[in-house]
């Protein structure tokens, strides 16, 4: 198990002070989350992090069985338009990256981010992993390996609501896989 003292430490020092530790198993992975991609977005086969660039669903279940420590981080933030909010999610990413780095370097070999929205490192994505210009940095999102968010961060009593307005704050969320 984790050093869970030690790790907060390094998640307080990157500025990330909305996190709660979670088992794995509490992770719901669902088909629809898949679906939605699928048919409802517009990044589905037109980056190397999404769908149909990412595991599938039931390599998704395995992967996530194969750790017994993760961390959800809760990020807020209103802005003003629904494209706003890519600049402040690659900066938070990038900050998530460099956090997922040291601990990896700290002996957890298997560390493993997920991204609290799309992968937007580059400023044009190449659409195929294969392709990709930055593979070291490149992480799915939650959604693109499955993750129901919504129920999960309820179950761990986090807000998450369908935005129907843009006035209103948004909550997303990273995972942080830990073994």
């Amino acid at each position: 198990m984790a050093d869970r003292k030690k790790l907060e430490g390094k998640f307080l020092a990157y500025k990330f002070p909305d996190f709660k530790w979670i088992d794995p198993k509490n992770i719901v992975i669902s088909h629809w989350v898949r679906m939605k991609c699928m048919f409802g977005c517009d990044e589905y086969g037109n980056t190397a992090t999404c769908p149909p660039n990412v595991p599938s669903f039931s390599e998704c279940e395995k992967f996530f069985r194969e750790y017994r420590e993760a961390v959800i981080f809760h990020f807020e933030k209103q802005v003003p338009k629904p494209e706003d909010r890519f600049k402040w999610t690659r900066k938070i990413n990038l900050k998530l990256l460099k956090l997922e780095r040291e601990i990896f370097l700290s002996g957890y070999e298997k560390a493993f981010l997920l991204f609290m929205d799309s992968c937007n490192i580059c400023d044009e994505c190449q659409g195929i992993k294969e392709k990709c210009k930055e593979p070291k940095l490149a992480r799915p999102s939650p959604e693109a390996m499955c993750i129901d968010v919504y129920s999960t961060v309820r179950k761990h009593d986090y807000p998450i609501n369908v935005l129907s307005d843009y006035k209103k704050k948004m909550n997303r969320y990273a995972f942080l896989m830990i073994e």
